[in-house]
């Protein structure tokens, strides 16, 4: 075999592949021989079938499967070797027929193109400013951690009449547009939580009611999502587009939240015996355990800064009607070339950024070693199992936890994916220059979610 590579610019090159008699013959002979033993045709002995009715048959489906691997890995070998570092994979080259006769094999000729990978420089220093955002714990922030503490705590006691915070158990009628019950239309009971909704003239209605009253609402208004809603009116989801916009709602219990007293039996249940033992100590602890929690959000939005930032100043061209053609052509279900382009840009910008973190990676000898991928795997699966209030397993238990999800390739791929973003940001970290700023819990959370 024989390739050779023709530089087309623009981060694209020709592979020219020429196969020979030699490449491919003895293993095409092998697989007919195996298909004469297993063959089974009328007339003759099992193993028996004259070889050229095999090859008639078979021959030419026989020989295009081994010219694919003997190209496929051909080319590979030749990737490697040359230490070629390429974008996707090799693909046929537009408008090339192969050249060779699948009735008389001999000489066969291929053209693939392939995606070269940019040289990408990424100059980063303490030269680059960023904001490092951190929330401000506030009386007002723990003061409603401790109520969410002790709500979480309480207890259900009936109420007189709906205020902000309570429960309302109730039911369901449908009504027509006249207001009148739909015949043969959705009857059932179901709760509503007042804090929940946020249309204001929704709460406003059921605000002060009683027991016995009703009030007409969108059940959209006083549910959170489409499965919410459903599952509130007892019907499946893919039936809401049939259903009405207004439903009576009766209301029959109120259930209000009384929260739990700020005691050491409360304190005892948060924290373990005796590890607290007032009020003041709990509003510390909670003060560092905000800290603390949102020290990794204030590392993210650092984060997605020079994240956003490398994106915008850093020079990487990509070889982008090849990478479309790639797509085209290793797409699972088949798409257009509009389709393509339609949705390239966050591609491209995904592609790009794959580039830079390579980059920073390569210059700056930051590794990810088994080692560490094994203690980064078990201390997520430590916090998991913390999360849900169960004992860490014994070492030999929890290795063969790690050794099953670092053998999952989806599972490995995220934790792979963690570590190397947790270790950007470190590096981020002792390389820009950061200024801290303080915000309030609202802006921050605004701040998240932009």
């Amino acid at each position: 075999m024989n390739i050779v590579r023709e530089e087309l610019g623009d981060l694209v090159a020709v592979l020219k592949v020429t196969v020979t008699p030699d490449d491919y013959q003895k293993k095409v002979e092998e697989t007919l021989s195996k298909y004469r033993k297993q063959a089974n045709l009328p007339g003759f002995r099992s193993g028996k079938v004259p070889m050229g009715m095999i090859r008639k048959q078979y021959g030419k489906a026989v020989l295009a499967e081994e010219l694919n691997k003997v190209v496929n890995e051909g080319l590979q070998n030749y990737i490697s070797e040359e230490k070629l570092d390429i974008l996707g994979n090799p693909i046929p080259k537009e408008d090339f027929d192969v050249k060779g006769n699948f009735d008389q094999p001999s000489e066969f000729e291929f053209e693939y193109e392939i995606g070269l990978s940019p040289e990408v420089s990424v100059k980063l220093s303490g030269r680059n400013k960023f904001d490092y955002y951190k929330v401000k714990i506030d009386d007002k922030l723990i003061d409603q951690q401790v109520d969410d503490l002790r709500r979480r705590y309480g207890k259900l006691e009936p109420g007189d009449q709906v205020e902000e915070h309570d429960m309302i158990l109730g039911q369901f009628v449908e009504l027509n547009d006249d207001e009148s019950i739909k015949e043969g239309g959705i009857l059932h009971s179901s709760t509503i939580s007042l804090e929940f909704i946020e249309d204001k003239k929704t709460q406003k209605a059921l605000l002060a009611k009683k027991e016995g009253d009703q009030v007409i609402l969108d059940p959209e208004k006083v549910s959170r999502g489409e499965s919410d809603m459903a599952a509130m009116l007892g019907i499946k989801p893919e039936e809401l587009d049939q259903i009405s916009k207004k439903f009576q709602f009766t209301i029959n219990q109120i259930r209000r939240m009384k929260l739990a007293d700020l005691n050491q039996e409360l304190f005892d249940k948060l924290f373990g015996e005796g590890n607290l033992k007032s009020e003041k100590e709990l509003r510390e602890r909670i003060a560092n355990d905000l800290e603390s929690m949102f020290s990794n959000d204030s590392d993210r939005l650092l984060t997605r800064a020079v994240h956003e930032s490398l994106l915008e100043k850093t020079d990487v061209k990509l070889p982008n009607d090849f990478l479309k053609r790639w797509i085209q052509m290793t797409n699972e279900k088949p798409i257009t070339m509009e389709e393509i382009e339609q949705d390239y840009p966050n591609y491209e910008k995904g592609m790009k950024w794959q580039l830079i973190q390579s980059a920073i990676f390569k210059e700056n000898n930051i590794k990810l070693e088994s080692a560490e991928v094994i203690e980064f795997t078990k201390g997520l699966l430590l916090n998991q199992y913390a999360q849900y209030g169960m004992p860490a397993p014994e070492e030999k238990e929890l290795m063969a936890s790690v050794t099953k999800v670092l053998s999952n390739q989806q599972e490995s791929a995220r934790v792979y994916d963690m570590l190397a973003e947790n270790k950007l940001t470190q590096f981020f970290k002792e390389t820009v220059k950061t200024s801290e700023k303080l915000v309030s819990h609202d802006e921050f959370m605004k701040l998240a979610q932009a």
